[in-house]
């Protein structure tokens, strides 16, 4: 027969709900009598009965994760993280894509609120359209990324400091031509506009004068897409002294285009991206890029869904991951910079 929670609670030496709370995650329990339950619910084979749990507590055992585009490896490496923090827990995760579309965010929401799913995490894009900002309660729901607001909890890397840094970073040697690619196209992408912004700040810290033919938008951030926006770009002007991409991604699809094009880097111009993801590491030369914890952003994104479930009503909780600019191969040689 099945093991129950009483069979766990005796093993264990405490209480069901003890039990219960380890394996719901939703009230905190010490490190010792943590190891005990979890010890006595490997020996006993224990698995949580999920119907029987949504029937006592009306939950589903199952949380959403929502991201513009799963294409990207960002997003892969992201829900990796986020899947294996929820097992951890116990959740089962549903993963969806919104495809930058309001009407997507809104389904989510609706299931939440029906509890088809205990709670979502959400990377809006733009937030004048996101479902966010629709009036009325909102279920259990975690943001990630740049879209800010005061409705619910966020995790998120401050892109406007970053990509300042990463500016300044770049003109050191003198470099004065840096160019941007993904810039915001009328879009209103928080992101685009966000690492624009600490671009322009910090040229103009260093006196540099803004050309906004230097801000080469794209239709799509993927390497075909930073691929043929470049392509375009450099038929019409001269070369930079260096392009700060707003993703690996898009770094990776200039990269391509400048070896094409018979341009050496990093000694003809060097190349920069934000994210840190692995193939990053592995392309030709390695990627200089913004690095930040992923496997950090998905446990805090966890913990404050689960303390949001646990305490609905408590103030929204806003979570700055730090970050660092990790030089690669891409902007010559040298080693990672806080």
């Amino acid at each position: 027969m099945r093991a129950t929670v009483k069979d766990v609670a005796a093993r264990a030496g405490v209480s069901p709900k003890t039990v219960s709370n380890v394996v719901n995650g939703l009230v905190p329990v010490s490190e010792r009598t943590r190891s005990k339950v979890e010890a006595a619910l490997a020996e006993l084979d224990y698995v949580p009965n999920l119907s029987a749990r949504g029937l006592r507590n009306g939950r589903s055992g199952v949380i959403g994760l929502a991201l513009p585009d799963l294409s990207t490896p960002y997003s892969a490496e992201v829900a990796h993280h986020i899947v294996e923090a929820a097992h951890d827990q116990g959740w089962s995760v549903q993963i969806e894509e919104t495809g930058f579309d309001p009407q997507r965010e809104h389904d989510l929401l609706s299931k939440a609120r029906t509890n088809l799913i205990d709670g979502l995490i959400l990377n809006p894009v733009v937030l004048d359209e996101s479902a966010i900002r629709v009036g009325g309660t909102l279920p259990p729901v975690v943001l990630l990324g740049d879209v800010v607001q005061h409705l619910a909890d966020r995790v998120w890397v401050d892109s406007l400091a970053a990509a300042k840094d990463m500016t300044l970073a770049l003109a050191r040697n003198g470099r004065r031509r840096i160019a941007v690619v993904g810039a915001d196209q009328g879009r209103g992408s928080a992101t685009s506009l966000l690492r624009s912004r600490g671009y322009r700040e910090a040229l103009s810290e260093m006196g540099i004068p803004h050309d906004p033919r230097l801000e080469i938008g794209c239709d799509y951030w993927t390497p075909r897409g930073s691929a043929e926006a470049l392509r375009a770009f450099l038929a019409d002007n001269e070369l930079p002294d260096a392009f700060f991409c707003f993703t690996d991604s898009l770094a990776i699809g200039a990269l391509s285009v400048l070896a094409d094009a018979g341009h050496r880097v990093p000694e003809d111009v060097v190349v920069a991206g934000f994210d840190d993801i692995e193939d990053g590491q592995f392309a030709v030369p390695a990627l200089t890029t913004v690095s930040f914890d992923k496997k950090a952003l998905a446990v805090n994104a966890l913990r404050l869904l689960t303390e949001r479930m646990g305490s609905p009503k408590r103030a929204v909780v806003d979570v700055s991951l730090p970050y660092r600019i990790v030089e690669r191969g891409s902007t010559g040689p040298g080693g990672s910079r806080g």
